[in-house]
């Protein structure tokens, strides 16, 4: 083994090394921490409730307020389900076929183009509207009431006037074909003529007149008023459950 010189620097010197611990130590140490966690843990864990050891009264509250949201939630059932038979009936009256019939208004024809409104023209008054279709077309009956006069009428051609229970008149002009005569009663969409082009006519159509206390009203209006629109093509309720 060389022997360091006295002119050779110390490399060590001022330097101090920290000795290893043994090994049996370092192992003690690790254990006891590890020991101590266990045990800070199982003391915090002595503080915790117990889910078993639940206050009866608790318990009890609980199950009663259960109780008391499903008595609720069967209430609010019971009050929608009551509420919708309520809209049905609303919705859906029993009425008896005869009287839809009686309470029905309905359009003239099935199918038309609206070419003429009610008031003035040509310096006098149009005193009803004018339905265009094709000559032979059937029309029908606006509502039930009894045939007052059917035949030729001057301007008006062959027509029909129909007076209903409340006195007031339907006029249907200009028809090439009557099917019905003085004294018929008659119900809502029953056909009583055809669409023609007779009397003081330009075009085959169905001129409809409206008198209410024997004077003309305007068609459109008075109809709609009783659930018909002449423009949109729409009848009444009580037409569709008379014609149902």
């Amino acid at each position: 083994m060389r022997q360091r010189l006295s002119s050779e620097p110390d490399r060590y010197r001022g330097r101090r090394r920290v000795p290893t611990p043994p090994r049996s130590r370092y192992a003690a140490v690790v254990t006891s921490a590890f020991v101590g966690a266990g045990v800070v843990a199982l003391g915090a864990a002595s503080q915790l409730p117990d889910a078993k050891a639940v206050n009866p009264t608790v318990l009890q509250n609980l199950e009663e307020a259960a109780t008391t949201q499903d008595a609720l939630a069967e209430r609010s059932i019971d009050v929608a389900a009551a509420s919708r038979g309520e809209e049905r009936t609303t919705a859906d009256p029993k009425v008896s076929e005869a009287e839809a019939a009686a309470q029905a208004w309905l359009l003239p024809l099935e199918d038309y183009e609206f070419t003429a409104p009610y008031g003035v023209r040509f310096g006098k008054l149009h005193a009803g509207i004018d339905l265009a279709a094709p000559e032979g077309t059937p029309y029908k009956a606006v509502h039930g009431g009894t045939v007052t006069s059917a035949g030729y009428s001057g301007g008006y051609g062959y027509a029909i006037t129909i007076k209903h229970d409340d006195g007031t008149e339907t006029i249907y002009a200009h028809s090439r074909r009557l099917l019905v005569q003085a004294g018929d009663q008659v119900k809502a969409g029953q056909i009583i003529g055809e669409v023609g082009n007779t009397g003081y006519s330009y075009g085959t159509h169905l001129h409809l007149e409206v008198h209410v206390d024997g004077s003309p009203t305007d068609p459109i209006v008075f109809l709609r008023s009783h659930g018909v629109d002449i423009k949109l093509k729409i009848e009444s309720v009580m037409g569709s459950l008379a014609a149902s």
